[in-house]
């Protein structure tokens, strides 16, 4: 049976090894690295000399684990800007490494290519007609994936467009299909 807590190191080498081991598994940002290195030593003034040798053989590098989480969510997961941010934030890694990453990875991959086919992996799935209830759970879906509200507003318009026979060839029933909100202006129950 595991102990729930972490076995710890006392020296700068062991606690060094231990770090090594966990990079091997998977990669770490340096606010990750840091908190799995103080959570394992028993004295923490070992964990800022592993950290600045990790990260002088370039095991640890912010930018390098930005750009590669960021084009693995987006290329493989089909996850927009928004969360993919949101997502390095939470592993402590800073904005300017954040926002370099974004922009290369999403220069080389059209984020509505992405909300295309995962709105296509979702329309497969379902199987009765679309109505409004679905279509607003796909603009849910696709908003916690992280996309922009208006490329996932295109993307639902024309693919219900093509799902769901057109009528009169007018645009309008297809936009007041979106869970946008209600326009009061335009009704009139008198």
């Amino acid at each position: 049976m595991r102990s729930s807590s972490p076995r710890k190191y006392s020296t700068e080498p062991d606690l060094y090894a231990a770090a090594l081991r966990a990079l091997m598994r998977r990669s770490y940002s340096v606010h990750e690295m840091r908190e799995y290195l103080v959570r394992r030593a028993e004295n923490e003034e070992h964990v800022g000399g592993v950290l600045k040798k990790l990260k002088e053989f370039q095991y640890l590098d912010d930018a390098r684990y930005a750009r590669d989480y960021a084009r693995i969510h987006a290329q493989h997961r089909h996850q927009g800007k928004f969360r993919i941010a949101r997502e390095l934030r939470g592993r402590g890694v800073p904005d300017k490494h954040i926002e370099a990453a974004l922009e290369a990875v999403f220069a080389e991959t059209d984020e509505a290519t992405l909300v295309r086919a995962r709105l296509e992996r979702r329309l497969r799935q379902i199987k009765a007609p679309l109505d409004e209830k679905k279509r607003a759970s796909l603009y849910r879906n696709l908003l916690r994936a992280g996309f922009s509200s208006d490329v996932i507003r295109t993307e639902l318009r024309a693919a219900t467009k093509s799902d769901t026979p057109a009528e009169n060839g007018s645009a309008d029933t297809a936009d007041a299909e979106l869970p946008d909100p209600p326009d009061l202006s335009s009704t009139d129950d008198t």
